[in-house]
C-alpha cells in the first residue's frame, strides 16, 4: 500500500524536527528528515514527497531576524520546485520558526497570489519583551476550518503550547488583514478556555487581531505558532493526570497531521 511522504527540514538550530516526524508517523505518513543543504543539493528530490513541513526551533540563532536565513536559502535556491511542490496541489506546514520562515519567503499569507512573492506581513517581538513557554488555547471558525485542509473537523477550540520569543503576528497593512479576515484565512486565534478573546497571557506575544495561524487561498498550506506536535497524545497535557474522563478529548494536535497525511492520500497518492 503507498504511503503519504513527508519530508521534514532542519538545520542549524532546529530543534522539533523529531516530534514532528513522530506526529506524521502517528498519523500513517512515511517521513523522511532532510537537512536544508541535502536538499537543494538534490533539488529534484522535492518532488516525490506529498507534504513539506518546517518544525520549530531557532534556525541560524534566528540572527537577522527569527527564520529569515532558511526563508533566503529555499526561496533562492528552490524558487521553481517549491512553486511547482503548490502548483501541484502539495502541501506545506510551519510550526513556530516554520511559520516565520514561511512568512518570510512570502508563501505566506500571499494574499497577490504569487509563489515566494514578498513578504505581507511578519512575525515580530512578543509585547511582553521575553520568551513566551506555556499553554494556551486556540479557536477556530466553522469556515476557516473548512478552509484550511489541516484545520478540517477540528474542535472549535483547542490546548497546545507555544514556546517562542518572536510570534506576535503584524500584518503589512489595513489591506491585508482584511483579505485575511474576509477569505477566513485566520485559521486559529488565541483565546480563553471559553473562546473569547483574550488578554495577555492568553495571547501570549500580543499579535494583531489575536492571530496565531493562517493559511493560504487553497487552503493547503498552513503556518501557526503554536506546536501541535507537542499534543499528539493525553499524556502530554498537564492535567492528564487530574482529569482521566477527559483524556480521550486529549491530544487534539494530532489530529491536524491525520487531516494534512488524509487530505494527500485521497488527492495526491
Amino acid at each position: 500500500m503507498k504511503k503519504v511522504k513527508t519530508i521534514i527540514v532542519r538545520t542549524a538550530g532546529t530543534n522539533c524536527d523529531m516530534e514532528t516526524a513522530q506526529a506524521f508517523r502517528m498519523a500513517g505518513a512515511e517521513v523522511e528528515l532532510a537537512h536544508v543543504n541535502a536538499l537543494i543539493k538534490r533539488k529534484a528530490a522535492l518532488g516525490k514527497y506529498h507534504i513539506l513541513a518546517i518544525p520549530g526551533g531557532f534556525t541560524y540563532g534566528d540572527d537577522v531576524a527569527s527564520g529569515k536565513i532558511l526563508a533566503n536559502e529555499l526561496k533562492f535556491n528552490l524558487k521553481e520546485q517549491l512553486s511547482g511542490f503548490v502548483s501541484g496541489g502539495k502541501l506545506i506546514i510551519g510550526i513556530c520558526n516554520g511559520f516565520q520562515v514561511l512568512v518570510k519567503m512570502g508563501l505566506l499569507p500571499n494574499i497577490k497570489d504569487a509563489p515566494t512573492g514578498g513578504m505581507e506581513s511578519t512575525l515580530s517581538l512578543n509585547d511582553s519583551g521575553r520568551f513566551e513557554d506555556r499553554w494556551v488555547y486556540l479557536k477556530s471558525t466553522r469556515r476557516a476550518r473548512e478552509r484550511c485542509v489541516w484545520a478540517r473537523g477540528l474542535p472549535e477550540v483547542i490546548y497546545v503550547p507555544v514556546a517562542h520569543a518572536e510570534g506576535k503576528f503584524i500584518p503589512k497593512d489595513e489591506k491585508v488583514l482584511k483579505a485575511l479576515r474576509e477569505n477566513d484565512r485566520i485559521v486559529f486565534r488565541y483565546a480563553d478556555s471559553g473562546g473569547k478573546r483574550p488578554g495577555y497571557p492568553g495571547n501570549p506575544n500580543g499579535s494583531v487581531d489575536d492571530i496565531a495561524g493562517i493559511c493560504d487561498a487553497t487552503g493547503r498550506i498552513l503556518g501557526m505558532m503554536p506546536h501541535p506536535e507537542r499534543h499528539v497524545t493525553y499524556l502530554q497535557h498537564p492535567n492528564w493526570r487530574r482529569d482521566p474522563g477527559g483524556r480521550k478529548e486529549m491530544g487534539t494536535g494530532l489530529r491536524l497531521f491525520e487531516n494534512g497525511v488524509e487530505f494527500a492520500r485521497n488527492n495526491l497518492l
